[in-house]
């Protein structure tokens, strides 16, 4: 008997199917227009938010006016006032023109943001 061994290439399976190259033909496509800047608040009335609500913060930092976990900020001001210890007027003013959660509610509220 004859033991015939058969040695075999294997290649890859992409091997087997025909080679295809797409042809450039010059033409390009055009790039889509940038879209168009979307409407933003002006950086000064963005400083002012930003300068109003760090107010405020520093109010919740302020232990004179007692705790302010669990509490609005309007709470808190108004007990304070109430006990005599004097808080900023200009807070009470920012907290009755803005309605805002982000603007009522103090860093330590149990309510998140």
């Amino acid at each position: 008997m004859r033991s015939v061994t058969m040695t075999t290439k294997r290649g890859l399976i992409t091997d087997s199917f025909k080679v295809v190259k797409k042809a450039r033909n010059g033409v390009t496509r055009e790039k889509r227009p940038p879209p168009p800047p979307s409407p933003q608040k002006e950086p000064e009335s963005e400083t002012v938010h930003e300068e109003e609500l760090e107010r405020l913060r520093q109010f919740d930092l302020n232990w004179k006016f007692g705790p302010c976990t669990g509490i609005s900020r309007q709470q808190r001001w108004e007990r304070a006032k109430l006990h005599g210890l004097s808080p900023p007027e200009e807070i009470k003013d920012l907290l009755q023109t803005h309605t805002d959660l982000e603007y009522n509610l103090s860093l330590w509220s149990e309510y998140p943001l």
